[in-house]
């Protein structure tokens, strides 16, 4: 792996950090960032001002108007725009966009390229409906949505919930078990525009995080008649395409998360070198210094963890188990950062007064999307026991 940064790269980081800065941290504040996310007309301002700077979709394919990044390259970028919970949303490179970007670019046909990818890498929204309230979530396989053969095409039924970004969203893609025809069993993506009928948005969830534009939704698929040209991919394909979507997305996540806790770790670093108590600076207490020294080490490794990661993607390696590894070093290095953050920052690290407390929030679900922390090591030990029966 090549450690040095790219020049390019390390420009359009330090604009990324200084736009993030003087453009989208004074929206903090904002009225428009409701519990449920920044308004529609709050995003679209932010993703005005992302467009001016240049900086808009920088994941996206640079033939529909994106900076076109590597994996690699992303993370430079993406930790800087995580530095506010809004940034994400100001360069459209959040989720559950930006994941759907990744994904269309490798699955989509070339006419669901022109009809989805080119909106969504433009400002468009979408959602990705896989987890269900009784089935599909951490264990993908008990997958209870199906899509019944019927003549030319199918009938989709079933709930979901946890859809993040389900209103206001273009389009839906959609996992669903087949029933009938060839692929009898299989599951299957399909990619259809939001407002076709038999798509219901039914309860909006209130969670812990409040940064996802559209927030989270239970939404019920009855009788929803689609065609062969609405499927993305080929019929029962749709794990190996979950894979193909979520090696890079559960790195983004770490990215901007990264980000995110920085924020927070400098917050608390600001605060420690003002704050006197007991006869000298806050930070000079070991206890305290020694919060500081261990949000500095687990800043460095989920960043290097994350970026070899990252890099291996580059090469073309499906990146499996080190995205997985990064995926539970970061989330739980993440959170650490941001709790350590809000106790040396006392009480007003758990008030709104400082961007603490709503990070601390906001953090808390990564150890659980894409995966919780013991589902990852589950596997991971199988991994490494098969390993080591094999050189027996």
């Amino acid at each position: 792996m090549e450690f040095s940064t790219p020049p390019h790269i390390a420009d359009l980081a330090e604009k990324t950090r200084s736009f993030i800065a003087e453009k989208v941290i004074p929206f903090e504040s904002d009225p428009r960032w409701t519990a449920h996310g920044p308004t529609e007309e709050l995003r679209k301002e932010l993703t005005d001002l992302g467009k001016a700077a240049g900086l808009f979709a920088p994941h996206a394919p640079k033939e529909f108007g994106g900076l076109g990044l590597g994996h690699l390259e992303r993370a430079f970028v993406f930790e800087e725009a995580g530095y506010s919970l809004l940034g994400p949303t100001a360069l459209h490179c959040g989720a559950p966009d930006e994941g759907n970007t990744h994904l269309l670019e490798v699955a989509a046909s070339p006419s669901q390229r022109e009809q989805f990818l080119a909106p969504l890498a433009k400002g468009a929204r979408s959602c990705f409906a896989m987890t269900e309230p009784d089935g599909a979530g951490a264990d993908p396989s008990l997958l209870a949505t199906t899509a019944k053969v019927d003549g030319n095409g199918y009938v989709i039924n079933g709930r979901k919930w946890f859809i993040t970004g389900a209103e206001g969203a273009d389009f839906v893609i959609i996992m669903a078990k087949i029933e009938g025809g060839p692929a009898d069993g299989g599951a299957t993506m399909f990619i259809v525009p939001s407002d076709r009928a038999g798509i219901h948005l039914e309860t909006q969830m209130d969670t812990l995080d409040s940064s996802f534009a559209g927030g989270h939704w239970e939404m019920r698929f009855e009788d929803l008649r689609v065609d062969q040209e609405d499927v993305l991919g080929e019929p029962g394909g749709g794990f190996r395409q979950a894979q193909v979507r979520l090696a890079p997305a559960r790195l983004t996540h770490c990215m901007r998360w990264l980000g995110s806790a920085r924020r927070a770790h400098d917050t608390a670093l600001d605060y420690a070198n003002r704050r006197e108590v007991f006869g000298q600076k806050l930070g000079k207490h070991e206890g305290v210094g020694f919060m500081l020294a261990d949000n500095e080490m687990d800043i460095r490794t989920a960043r290097l963890s994350l970026m070899q990661a990252a890099w291996l993607l580059d090469q073309g390696d499906n990146a499996a188990e080190e995205s997985s590894m990064a995926k539970v070093q970061c989330s739980e290095a993440i959170w650490r950062i941001v709790d350590n953050a809000v106790q040396i920052l006392g009480g007003a690290g758990t008030s709104a007064h400082l961007p603490v407390e709503r990070i601390f929030r906001e953090v808390r679900g990564f150890r659980i999307y894409d995966g919780p922390s013991e589902v990852h090591r589950w596997s991971l030990a199988r991994k490494a026991l098969k390993r080591a029966a094999g050189r027996a």
